[in-house]
């Protein structure tokens, strides 16, 4: 790489990110570029996701710039999960992700305890100029590949997930007091004789929230938005305050959570469990049936809750207006009669519910229904089932009231105005992304309005209450979510598009996510008014925050389709019907209707012709008969092969 001399150069220098995802023609990515940047140098010596500072030489065609690298700046990761194979006098590691374009050379003295084909943690430890290869050492053997425990770890580990909590964390959380004093109890509003339960999935253990009733007329009620008080225990600064933000969210994966607090907090001492005294922060509001609010208070409480329902229970009340709880739905498994108080209760919150929901959608508030897939694990955590959920009225009551709940705090910091806040922040949608799937719905018989922002949002409600219950539902779902820009964590408030909220942030789940608790401390400084303490590193702490949900996600995405590959593993020569997901030119993504795991059929496999892809079209079309594979067409398949090391599902066509 040439060494550039920058008091003679008259160019301007730019900040961009590395993407290898096209390994053949990989390219810079720049905020402050709205177009692609292919490379004009070589690309040895750096890795996907590396921060570079390059520079822009011509603009060769309409559409994309030539650039040319001058630095590496900041190598993000540089530990990576691979198979290590073992030569005579060194190794090497081949990594898992196909974006990592090199292999990790590694000495005999770096090679550890790995045996040849082991699954290895591996780090980066240097990368010379002219080497073709960085050079690692081995950091952790996981295992043999394709084995459960060997995959799960490889997950964990290559998303720099941290399993276990240091001793000393531990040793500082058995020293935290459970009991609540009288002196304490004197500082806050005592909801402990108002009528107060949870909602929650049934296997749940932390109890973030709970929601308290009280009637004062017929048409006004004063509910309380209770939210467990973690910052109570998690004190700025310490040990276990350092650890929860370091992990910053805690993270759900198909056969374990990995909390951010350590269990006796997350799932005890914190955690709002029936008929226990209960230390909250809380948003209590008096509101009408039609949803209209009169007036809010914010504040530390103390509460105890009566009942634990769980999402099935409560809309089990919900459909059939009755106090009697079935034993298929039971927690305990044998039927009981729940207080009629409870009943009216939940009935008046879901009626509220739906009329806050109707005016979130008349605000353009863009509500994705999209249903989630689960397993059904046999005690080895091997998956015998998979299944898919959708959000009902009781899921929708608890977040309608936990929206509710995190807008009034937004409010609240947008008001005083003395000190820098957390916001969740949700930007415009990406317009390119819009048009393309404006294209795609087209040959379904839909259409999108793009004129506008609040046009958008709106063509958008009515294009998923025209999918629901429909084949192309879940497939339409994830392109319009694809299509949307990702939430994040901000100091600087630019609202929450898909929202339609100008004032959104997260209060509600501070057992699980950091930025919560954040949010209590920064409301705690506005009562107690005491401003500015917090103002430094706000911004750097809502990035952390941002990335390390990302991380989260990105887990989570990988365990499910690790299992949904393992669930298929011995459905080898069964047929399915499909849905076409995704097209490209080395072949078609497929959907299965019956337990949504996706595969692929690669182009070599459709014998009947040769085929190209076509980007207009989002299709492959053969050469000869004109045959077309489009995105959204129904398809039957045959599972031809299931790969738990590599992570392919492949299907041929029936």
């Amino acid at each position: 790489m040439k060494n550039y001399d920058r008091k003679k150069s008259s160019k301007k220098y730019f900040q961009g990110t590395i993407n290898f995802s096209n390994k053949r023609d990989p390219v810079i990515e720049c905020d402050k570029i709205n177009h692609i940047i292919k490379l004009n140098n070589s690309i040895i010596n750096f890795l996907h996701g590396d921060l570079v500072e390059f520079e822009i030489l011509s603009r060769k065609r309409k559409g994309f710039y030539m650039g040319n690298i001058i630095s590496l700046i900041k190598r993000e990761i540089n530990e990576y999960v691979g198979i290590i194979q073992i030569n005579k006098n060194f190794a090497f590691t081949i990594i898992d992700d196909r974006r990592i374009h090199s292999d990790i050379f590694i000495p005999n003295n770096n090679i550890g305890e790995a045996e040849d084909g082991d699954k290895v943690l591996v780090k980066i430890l240097e990368w010379k100029k002219q080497d073709l290869s960085p050079i690692g050492k081995i950091k952790k053997v996981l295992g043999k590949p394709g084995e459960h425990e060997t995959e799960i770890d490889s997950i964990i580990s290559q998303n720099n997930i941290n399993l276990s909590f240091p001793s000393e964390v531990l040793e500082y959380t058995k020293s935290i007091n459970e009991k609540i004093t009288n002196e304490e109890i004197k500082k806050r509003r005592d909801y402990r004789n108002t009528l107060t339960f949870t909602i929650d999935p049934v296997d749940a253990k932390d109890f973030d929230d709970a929601l308290s009733f009280k009637k004062i007329d017929e048409e006004n009620y004063e509910i309380g938005i209770h939210i467990a008080d973690v910052s109570y225990y998690v004190k700025t600064g310490t040990l276990l305050d350092k650890e929860a933000y370091d992990r910053a969210t805690s993270i759900y994966l198909v056969d374990r959570v990995i909390p951010m607090l350590p269990e006796k907090l997350s799932n005890k001492v914190c955690s709002l469990r029936p008929n226990e005294e209960k230390l909250t922060f809380s948003t209590s509001i008096i509101i009408d049936k039609k949803g209209n609010i009169k007036e809010h208070w914010f504040g530390r409480t103390i509460i105890k809750s009566n009942h634990r329902f769980s999402y099935q229970e409560a809309q089990e009340i919900i459909e059939t207006k009755k106090n009697k709880i079935s034993k298929e739905n039971s927690l305990t498994g044998q039927q009981y009669t729940i207080d009629n108080e409870i009943v009216e209760a939940i009935l008046i919150m879901d009626q509220i519910a739906k009329e806050t929901r109707k005016k979130r959608e008349k605000k353009g508030s863009i509500n994705f229904n999209k249903k989630e897939v689960y397993f059904k694990l046999n005690k080895e955590k091997e998956p015998v089932g998979v299944f898919t959920k959708e959000s009902k009225d009781a899921n929708k009551l608890i977040e309608e009231f936990m929206l509710i709940a995190n807008k009034k705090v937004a409010e609240l910091f947008s008001e005083i105005k003395k000190q820098k806040y957390i916001y969740r922040v949700h930007d415009l949608p990406d317009n390119e992304k819009l048009k393309s799937l404006k294209h795609i719905i087209k040959s379904f018989g839909y259409t999108l309005d793009l004129t506008s922002s609040k046009g958008i949002s709106k063509s958008l409600n009515k294009l998923l209450e025209q999918i629901r219950g429909k084949q192309e539902q879940n497939l339409i779902e994830s392109l319009a979510l694809r299509s949307m820009s990702k939430a994040e964590y901000s100091t600087n408030n630019i609202g929450h598009y898909g929202l339609a909220f100008v004032n959104y942030t997260h209060f509600t789940s501070p057992i699980r996510r950091y930025p919560d608790v954040l949010v209590h401390r920064l409301v705690q400084d506005i009562l107690d008014k005491n401003y500015g303490k917090r103002d430094k590193n706000l911004q750097k702490k809502a990035t952390h925050c941002s990335e390390q949900e990302n991380n989260a996600v990105k887990a989570e995405r990988d365990s499910i389709k690790f299992m949904q590959i393992k669930f298929m593993e011995n459905k080898i020569g069964e047929s399915f019907s499909g849905i076409i997901s995704g097209v490209s030119d080395w072949g078609i993504y497929v959907e299965l209707e019956e337990n949504k795991c996706e595969g692929m059929v690669h182009v070599k496999d459709i014998k009947d012709d040769r085929y190209y892809y076509s980007s207009e079209e989002a299709s492959l079309i053969g050469k000869k008969n004109k045959n077309k594979f489009q995105l959204g067409d129904s398809i039957k398949v045959e599972v031809k092969k299931a790969d738990l090391i590599k992570k392919h599902l492949d299907f041929i066509i029936i």
